[in-house]
């Protein structure tokens, strides 16, 4: 080794003519040689943690336990009791069965469990809509096992959060901050603690698999991905990253089993935080509305309106009188920036928006014949343009998917919410337009397209909402076509039905 250094400033002389350095200088030379290594060297990752036992210590009192009762309805429709020889001896067995099913409908309690966290050691608690959603009743286990009845400050069912109040008394609570999850990198290391399937603080340990994913779960969906393993129950309970703080609330699997198969999904904590941080104020979530509809920017349409690339949101129509309108912007402008921000998809607009502070002025830079425009609206407020019937409450906001019959194929079709996605049975990962409803005799109908069915694609075009899938019906017509190949899918099955236009 001294030999490979020696060529290195600082050597000395010996006596006998050889080359040799102080033991100071050797040092020196050695932390010089080292420090050039290491400029050189690519960047390397951060080694995992030798444990979590200290973290995970610290962090589990502030995870508890939600459980919800509430009351729900039996079944009416009861079969008839099948009939069987005089003496038979499962006669006086189906009877019981039967008599006990038709008796007066009578409410039962149903309960449920999940988890949450503590912000505030005034007792607020983070959780997920879906998790205490129609309960009467909610309960709060602690990591040591006290229970309080909690109440419901607010919910946002469009990003699947709750906030819930208990009254500690002089109990001591511990809470956890939030963290910068738009600062988490993909690799990095994640701790997950929540209650599955009623067990208790359980703490798993992944990283960060995927950033910004889109689950069709709502409007606004963002998700972090993780391989930590998420399973039911866990649902509200926190994702860590390796300071301690929350960048995100587990919320969905994907799971064909209904277990941990690695791939876990979590609202990340610069979508969760601003809203809970509207719940606890308003008791409500209060949106920025742009009063808009908008489509992708196709590398097709972006070369024909003269954008260098495909980027930005496609304004399709403008609510009149809404605030678009009342700023000047117009159907096709493609806006690129909003309050600042870049808007590098149509998926990120309406995040960026809902996120701005009502009735602020904003600039939104729009791309309009061939040049960059500058246009100032004043940000209205979604949830009021709601009640006013401006939009349809049940579609992801600003997106352009609407509730359409498409006659000449009797179809009726939906874009899908997660009221529809419940109801259905669909797959989180179902993409397309949900048919809801079949007309008897109709040309769907004589090619058994049943309610539930998912249309993905029309003359080999992807479709993504009803109003794509009218367009390309119509300009089928428009063209003299008598009939229109569809790419259907029916629980995951795919399949290209040819259905006869009809009229």
């Amino acid at each position: 080794m001294s030999n490979r250094l020696a060529f290195l400033p600082g050597a000395g002389a010996r006596s006998d003519g050889s080359s040799r350095r102080p033991a100071s200088n050797r040092f020196l030379a050695t932390l010089l040689a080292l420090a050039v290594l290491v400029q050189a060297a690519p960047a390397l990752a951060r080694p995992a943690p030798d444990s979590f036992a200290d973290m995970a210590e610290r962090l589990l009192p502030a995870v508890v336990n939600v459980s919800t009762t509430q009351t729900v309805q039996s079944p009416q429709d009861v079969p008839e009791m099948p009939q069987f020889p005089p003496g038979s001896p499962f006669e006086e067995f189906f009877r019981d069965f039967f008599d006990r099913q038709q008796r007066p409908n009578q409410p039962r309690r149903a309960t449920s469990l999940g988890s949450g966290f503590i912000i505030d050691p005034a007792g607020y608690i983070v959780t997920n809509n879906h998790v205490i959603a129609d309960a009467d009743k909610v309960s709060i286990r602690l990591h040591d096992d006290t229970e309080f009845e909690a109440e419901i400050v607010g919910r946002d069912p469009k990003t699947d959060l709750a906030l819930l109040k208990i009254n500690p008394g002089d109990h001591k609570l511990t809470a956890v901050g939030w963290g910068d999850s738009d600062a988490s990198r993909v690799g990095d290391w994640v701790l997950a603690i929540g209650n599955p399937f009623g067990l208790g603080g359980t703490v798993t340990a992944g990283i960060v698999s995927a950033r910004a994913r889109d689950i069709n779960a709502g409007p606004y969906d963002d998700f972090l991905q993780t391989d930590a393993s998420i399973n039911r129950g866990n649902s509200g309970g926190p994702m860590f990253n390796m300071a301690g703080d929350v960048i995100g609330i587990n919320t969905a699997i994907y799971s064909p089993s209904g277990g941990s198969i690695g791939i876990g999904f979590a609202v990340p904590s610069a979508l969760a935080k601003p809203v809970i941080e509207q719940l606890r104020e308003h008791g409500r979530t209060r949106r920025g509305w742009l009063g808009v509809r908008i489509q992708m920017v196709t590398e097709e349409i972006a070369e024909s309106l003269g954008l260098d690339k495909a980027r930005g949101a496609l304004i399709a129509s403008v609510t009149e009188t809404g605030p678009a309108d009342k700023g000047g912007i117009k159907a096709g402008d493609i806006v690129l920036k909003f309050d600042g921000k870049d808007v590098p998809d149509m998926r990120r607009l309406p995040r960026i928006v809902a996120a701005t502070k009502i009735d602020q002025d904003v600039p939104v830079e729009i791309w309009r014949d061939g040049k960059r425009v500058t246009v100032k609206v004043k940000v209205g407020e979604l949830e009021e343009a709601e009640q006013a019937g401006l939009l349809d409450p049940t579609k992801p906001a600003d997106s352009g998917a609407v509730n359409r019959t498409v006659d000449a194929l009797g179809l009726s079709l939906a874009a899908v919410t997660p009221e529809l996605r419940q109801r259905f049975g669909l797959a989180d990962t179902a993409k397309g337009v949900l048919v809801t409803e079949v007309k008897p005799n109709s040309p769907a109908a004589e090619k058994a397209i049943q309610p539930g069915d998912m249309i993905v694609e029309v003359s080999q075009e992807e479709v993504n909402s009803p109003a794509d899938l009218v367009e390309k019906v119509q300009a089928a017509q428009k063209a003299g076509r008598k009939s229109v190949l569809l790419l259907v899918s029916r629980k995951g099955e795919m399949r290209f039905v040819a259905v006869r236009i009809e009229g």
